[in-house]
């Protein structure tokens, strides 16, 4: 493992939705800022940048990680999915069909923490309990909802996946 100065620059090489990035950032720079900046991926939302919202949950080696209390050089060599590598071209992941139908969202503002952090637990959780989605859920915020559109978009997502047999993208 290499050391990472703490001041200066540094090359992060990392995939992210599938293509290979390298590119020299400033050490203190938030991996968040190089996904929409550098990489220019600007579905990845910036909302408190405390790590408190949700709103930049991003993949990092198919687990939900905050984007904006993560340093970029921290992942380097990562695998990253960001809400723009969900859908499959036009096809929508069935997790984004299912929020979709169920009108989960007013502003949308939160939208990519939610559908990151549900696409994170129905790949370890195919059928979770109510209970289960609100607490994996806690992590984001929404200023818009009730929260019960929201959960009724993570049930309609599980009958999604189960009808297509579980596939990532709903059976594409």
């Amino acid at each position: 493992m290499s050391t990472i100065p703490i001041d200066g620059a540094a090359t992060v090489t990392f995939t992210v939705n599938g293509a290979s990035v390298a590119t020299e950032v400033e050490t203190r720079r938030m991996l968040s800022d190089v996904i929409r900046e550098d990489v220019g991926l600007t579905g990845t939302h910036l909302g408190c940048e405390h790590g408190v919202c949700g709103a930049c949950t991003v993949l990092i080696d198919g687990q939900p990680a905050r984007s904006c209390l993560m340093l970029a050089v921290q992942a380097d060599g990562a695998d990253i999915t960001t809400i723009e590598g969900l859908a499959d071209g036009d096809r929508l992941h069935a997790v984004q069909q299912a929020m979709h139908d169920s009108h989960s969202f007013q502003c949308a503002f939160c939208a990519p923490g939610f559908l990151m952090s549900t696409v994170a637990l129905l790949a370890e959780n195919p059928n979770p309990t109510r209970d289960q989605i609100r607490a994996e859920l806690s992590g984001n915020l929404c200023r818009c909802t009730g929260y019960q559109s929201i959960i009724a978009g993570v049930e309609t997502a599980v009958e999604l996946l189960a009808r297509s047999g579980g596939g990532e993208r709903g059976g594409a």
